[in-house]
């Protein structure tokens, strides 16, 4: 964005100029050019884009905050406007295939301070033998059938970004009951908006499937990858999530987007 001016243009009368470019931006905000969640441009760029003075956007920037529209942490601004999430929770469970508890099944969840997999060091930028917090997951009906589990290794990002992850590194012992559940809810409460990908594959010579699945923030940084094999010749998976296009026409006049749900292999971005 060019700066057009370095001067204000005269404001209209009796409105201040910083409240008619806080109207202008919430109104970027509300028809989707910044996502809820995404970091603002700085006040250099917001300037030339609404062709007034930094202090300008200041103001009309302090302004959005004292509503609640906009916060400012240690990266920047970002826009906390009301709306869809970029991922819904039906979309983000964590971890990925995680189960509602039927009758007679058994869930375990435990966390661990450990060096992770080869494969999930790699994807999480850590070095070879570094430990960090590693979650593990099991699923199983009340006769044993349908069993899922999942290995998930968090990467420093999200340990040092997210307070509660960070504080089940003491107690990671391996044995205790953890439920992470929250886990991706904790990472949008830090400013985090996050992206993922699931690949699904076969596993050879048995009629299981694998999911893996990772996810990074706003930028590219990575926070986690999810392990889970599922047992696919007594067990499906189901996606549900909610078409992007139609998301910011959906915040914007308050209907819900239409929702496609899908089952069996494949991989979603």
């Amino acid at each position: 964005m060019a700066r057009t001016t370095p001067h204000d243009p005269p404001a209209d009368e009796g409105e201040p100029l910083y409240r008619r470019i806080a109207r202008e931006l919430l109104g970027e905000l509300r028809d989707g050019t910044v996502p809820p969640g995404e970091r603002l441009p700085g006040e250099r760029r917001l300037a030339g884009h609404f062709g007034v003075s930094r202090e300008t956007v200041r103001q009309a920037l302090e302004l959005l905050r004292r509503d609640g529209l906009v916060a400012t942490d240690r990266r920047g601004s970002h826009a906390t406007l009301p709306g869809l999430p970029v991922e819904t929770p039906a979309s983000l469970t964590f971890p990925v295939g995680a189960r509602t508890a039927a009758p007679g099944g058994v869930t375990r969840a435990t966390v661990s301070w450990e060096a992770p997999p080869a494969d999930h060091a790699e994807a999480l930028e850590l070095a070879p033998g570094r430990p960090t917090l590693v979650h593990r997951y099991r699923y199983a009906t009340a006769d044993g059938q349908g069993l899922r589990t999942a290995v998930t290794s968090f990467s420093a990002v999200a340990l040092a970004e997210v307070e509660e992850l960070a504080r089940y590194r003491d107690r990671a012992d391996g044995t205790a009951a953890a439920q992470l559940r929250r886990a991706y809810d904790w990472m949008r409460r830090a400013g985090l908006t996050l992206h993922h990908r699931d690949a699904i594959t076969p596993l050879a010579s048995t009629p299981s499937v694998r999911v893996t699945r990772r996810v990074h923030d706003q930028y590219a940084r990575p926070l986690e990858i999810t392990d889970l094999v599922v047992d696919a010749q007594r067990d499906a998976l189901v996606y549900e999530f909610t078409l992007p296009g139609r998301a910011a026409q959906a915040a914007t006049d308050g209907r819900r987007s239409p929702v496609r749900r899908f089952a069996g292999a494949g991989s979603r971005t």
